[in-house]
């Protein structure tokens, strides 16, 4: 059983995140806070195992919170969650000493498998500011021109958009590509319909083409 502090300013998030929470049997939320300053307060008189928090807070925001945290209560493990996906934040969470970080709109399936990996004494880094992270450190840019009545097109596809179309290349549906990314179906159709919309391709077999022809798949 993992131990679950939940540490965010908006009750209605935490009574929404401790309601999905509780469909799994081996995780259980055993307290709740508003800031940091709670936090470290209801750390000295109950045993958690992961602090599930924010960034943002008043008080006590998670900038400062999870230094103490740590001197003062090494054994809990601090997960970030939170919609700043800026890398900026992510590494100063991380030098701070949190152990992972997820955002806010990652599917419940990716934040629970987070609290595990967490609570292991493992890292853990969402998809989706991974992968972002990783484009940006490679220098790549992912850019389709495609061609309408002969005039070029340009479209610039996200980090995202471009994973979406690789595994749509391999013959995945919706329903497995969202599995495979921790994310919901309609999430992943949305995608599809942008990455169409942007490239202009009438249908997913133009998509396809045009991508292969561009380099951006094998």
């Amino acid at each position: 059983m993992t131990r679950i502090l939940l540490a965010d300013d908006h009750t209605i998030l935490r009574d929404g995140i401790r309601a999905l929470l509780s469909a799994d049997a081996d995780l259980d939320v055993v307290g709740e806070a508003s800031n940091g300053t709670e936090v470290l307060a209801i750390l000295e008189t109950t045993q958690v195992d992961v602090v599930l928090m924010d960034v943002q807070m008043p008080v006590l925001d998670g900038f400062a919170t999870v230094p103490e945290l740590r001197q003062r209560f090494p054994e809990v493990k601090v997960l970030v969650l939170t919609m700043l996906d800026h890398e900026n934040y992510v590494s100063r969470m991380f030098e701070a000493g949190a152990m992972g970080y997820v955002l806010k709109n990652a599917a419940i399936s990716e934040i629970t498998y987070a609290i595990r990996t967490v609570a292991a004494g493992n890292s853990f880094l969402c998809t989706e500011i991974g992968l972002s992270m990783l484009y940006k450190a490679v220098n790549r840019t992912s850019t389709i021109h495609p061609e309408e009545n002969g005039a070029p097109v340009g479209a610039e596809l996200t980090a995202r958009e471009l994973e979406v179309l690789k595994l749509i290349a391999e013959g995945m549906t919706n329903g497995e590509i969202s599995d495979k990314l921790f994310t919901s179906k309609r999430t992943i159709e949305t995608h599809r319909q942008n990455i169409i919309a942007k490239t202009q391709a009438k249908n997913t077999a133009a998509l396809i083409k045009l991508a292969v022809s561009r380099g951006l798949i094998s």
